[in-house]
């Protein structure tokens, strides 16, 4: 069989440890062929952003259009689309070629704090986007925002997202506190899995939601049911994390290391 293609929507890391870099690190590392639209380049580091510029709604739909018209695409991540625009154009051209799969991180805030999106791109992204998709996966604080109420149980925000209009949720649960990491994945229909590994002591760390969404759609392109896809990509980057002790890069959050199950220290 070919190897999946997968498609990436999201904005450039020139550090190379989330974004588009740490999506096409994702794949490569787990055998899926890598493409990326740009929709944002960011000038930021492992310390922070200093700054981002958007790419026009109309080159980011050109983008997509160029692919979707010449490559057979198998399942699409979407990370930072910045603004309202963008974010109404990849809705529209999704409508449009109707991928197979649609994962979507709506990224908000970098791991440094800094804010990654226009306040009218959340609006944006419940209207028209979140619909499209086959699995949305927030982290607690991006839960939040889109709930516009903070997170008291994760199984009930979990559902509570789902009335946003994607078929499943991952809820990613790395920012709590506690000695067991938790991710909770709802269905339609009431339906929850609980993923637990131990919370790993290895301070801040740079593109694990990317690298988590990414994992998820190149194992959803290969045919696996939501669940064990979800679970497979949370062992990915749980052996991501661990081996990000070899990755020398920067002097803040770390960036995980990509291809620790190539170089056999996974």
């Amino acid at each position: 069989m070919n190897i999946p293609n997968v498609l990436s929507i999201a904005g450039s890391d020139p550090s190379g440890g989330a974004g588009l870099q740490a999506d096409l690190k994702t794949f490569g590392a787990l055998g899926a062929y890598g493409m990326a639209a740009v929709t944002a380049l960011t000038a930021q580091n492992t310390q922070g952003v200093r700054g981002w510029e958007e790419v026009s709604p109309v080159f980011v739909a050109d983008q997509l259009c160029a692919v979707f018209d010449d490559v057979r695409v198998d399942a699409v991540k979407i990370g930072m689309l910045g603004s309202a625009g963008v974010v109404e154009a990849v809705a529209e051209v999704l409508a449009r070629y109707k991928p197979p799969c649609v994962v979507l991180d709506p990224v908000m805030v970098a791991t440094s704090g800094d804010s990654l999106v226009a306040a009218d791109a959340v609006a944006a992204m419940k209207d028209c986007l979140i619909p499209l998709c086959d699995v949305l996966t927030p982290n607690i604080p991006e839960g939040e925002k889109l709930l516009r109420k903070s997170v008291m149980d994760m199984e009930d925000a979990a559902r509570d997202l789902l009335a946003l209009g994607a078929d499943c949720v991952y809820l990613k649960g790395g920012h709590l506190k506690g000695a067991v990491a938790r991710d909770v994945l709802a269905f339609r229909g009431g339906h929850v899995e609980v993923f637990e590994a131990a919370r790993l002591d290895v301070g801040a760390l740079h593109g694990t939601g990317c690298t988590l969404s990414s994992a998820l759609a190149v194992f959803l392109a290969k045919g696996f049911p939501v669940a064990e896809a979800a679970r497979l990509a949370k062992d990915f980057v749980y052996g991501a994390i661990v081996a990000a002790s070899h990755v020398d890069v920067g002097g803040g959050a770390r960036p995980l290391h990509h291809f620790y199950r190539v170089e056999g220290r996974g």
